[in-house]
């Protein structure tokens, strides 16, 4: 180590420190940013010293549970660098780094449009891309524009670094063609396709020719099966598919993971389809980083939700279930997940329009909530547009007398856990910062520890 990075590093650990102390919160990213700034070239030296080398995860949605599966199905055999709090900047990483020492492994989620940057410095082992949504267009611009940068970014990808794609994504899936030794994967189960795209669906045109696309199956917004009638681009062939898919719900998925190695049924304590997703990819980054199947079986079969995502945290003799909404892919999901297990009588939705969820917040009305609305008998809209989302819910069928706008994230939590019955579920759909502030709501009650606690 140089002397400057060493230097650097004690510098950043001890601004770590006074953060947490102070509960600021600033302890995943403070660090990093200071590091950066002391030595720029400090997260190639630290993730040069990483023995296994660094594997890079990148998506719109599902990065987060994407990685925290492969931190699970990887977890017992190496000791890891992970960024288990979503901090996925450049200063996110290096705090990382700098807190990982003793790691033998790099496992990384990324932003989407830092992803550039990162992979320069990291020069990943391996780097799956998952899929590309409409999110925050203020901050990243339209698909095609992410895209452009991922494809020059895969071009001046070492030789050595193995690329795992998602082939369902008409754009991740077209990469497919700049490295001819990819990985792909993907779903193969017609039963659980919907019987057509949604109105909200993005890569609907022919990458190559603007054609529209053919789908033989839809399963997640434009994830799926496709093909173009004019110049035959179609979905690659895949590696790592998921078949035989069973939903249960709100409490569970089940799947046949089918590899070049062997195939194997996975039951994942996880519901939605687009777990099932999260779930093939991080089973073909693991393979790929040599886990077996049956470590991946073992690994998938006893995750835990990555926070905020579908997950359940014990109130008293109450349950919240917070499911994060982000963009309106995200969030048609998650209502129909809702839809399958139940449409909830009671909601708590929360819409911040903070920098990380994007100033914009007309995607709202690409959300398909008619369906939620039509069968709650109550909701109560949060958050600093909390005006905006009830106007969205009355126009949307909510009838005015089964709507309660309360901005302030406290007092609308207590309200809702007021009008949850004993033994009750509330369930709680938020933005990311409004999520962030959930959760350090919480924190301060004592029913999630802080992130740099968690076990």
């Amino acid at each position: 180590m140089s002397a400057r990075l060493a230097v650097a590093s004690l510098a950043a650990r001890a601004a770590a420190r006074l953060s947490r102390l102070a509960g600021t919160g600033g302890g995943t990213t403070l660090p990093g940013k200071l590091l950066w700034k002391l030595d720029p070239a400090a997260i190639d030296a630290l993730a040069a010293r990483l023995p296994h080398g660094v594997a890079l995860v990148s998506a719109t949605n599902g990065k987060t549970t994407t990685t925290a599966m492969a931190a699970e199905i990887l977890g017992d055999g190496h000791r890891l660098a992970w960024n288990s709090s979503g901090a996925n900047l450049v200063s996110g990483i290096a705090s990382t780094l700098l807190a990982s020492p003793d790691a033998e492994l790099g496992l990384l989620e990324v932003d989407e449009g830092a992803l550039p940057e990162v992979v320069q410095r990291v020069r990943p082992r391996a780097l799956l891309l998952g899929n590309l949504f409409r999110d925050q267009l203020d901050r990243y611009g339209e698909l095609e524009h992410v895209v452009e940068r991922w494809r020059k970014t895969v071009r001046r990808l070492d030789a050595e670094t193995t690329l795992v794609l998602n082939g369902d994504d008409p754009q991740v899936g077209d990469l497919a063609r700049e490295r001819s030794d990819a990985v792909t994967y993907g779903l193969d189960d017609p039963a659980q396709a919907r019987p057509a795209l949604q109105h909200a669906a993005d890569s609907r045109y022919c990458v190559r020719c603007a054609r529209p696309y053919e789908f033989a199956a839809a399963y997640v917004g434009h994830l799926g099966d496709y093909r173009c009638p004019a110049c035959g681009h179609a979905r690659p062939e895949l590696q790592v598919v998921g078949r035989s898919i069973e939903l249960r719900g709100l409490e569970s998925a089940s799947f046949e993971l089918v590899t070049h190695a062997g195939q194997t049924r996975v039951r994942l304590p996880l519901p939605g389809l687009y777990n099932v997703y999260n779930a093939v990819g991080a089973a073909a980054l693991a393979q790929v980083l040599g886990a077996s199947l049956e470590e991946i079986r073992a690994g998938l079969e006893r995750f835990g939700a990555a926070f905020g995502r579908f997950e359940r945290i014990a109130a008293g003799d109450k349950t919240l279930l917070v499911l994060l909404i982000k963009n309106p892919a995200g969030a048609n999901e998650v209502i129909r997940t809702l839809q399958d297990g139940g449409v909830p009588p009671l909601l708590l939705v929360a819409l911040n329009d903070a920098i990380a969820d994007g100033k914009d917040v007309s995607w709202i009305w690409d959300v398909d909530l008619e369906p939620l609305l039509a069968r709650t008998e109550r909701l109560i809209a949060s958050g600093e547009r909390a005006a905006e989302l009830g106007v969205r819910c009355v126009y949307g069928g909510l009838p005015e007398a089964s709507l309660e706008v309360e901005p302030d994230l406290e007092r609308a939590l207590d309200r809702g856990l007021q009008l949850t019955p004993e033994r009750g579920e509330l369930v709680i759909l938020p933005t990311y910062t409004a999520m962030l502030a959930l959760r350090h709501l919480f924190t301060e009650r004592g029913l999630v520890k802080p992130y740099w606690e968690r076990s």
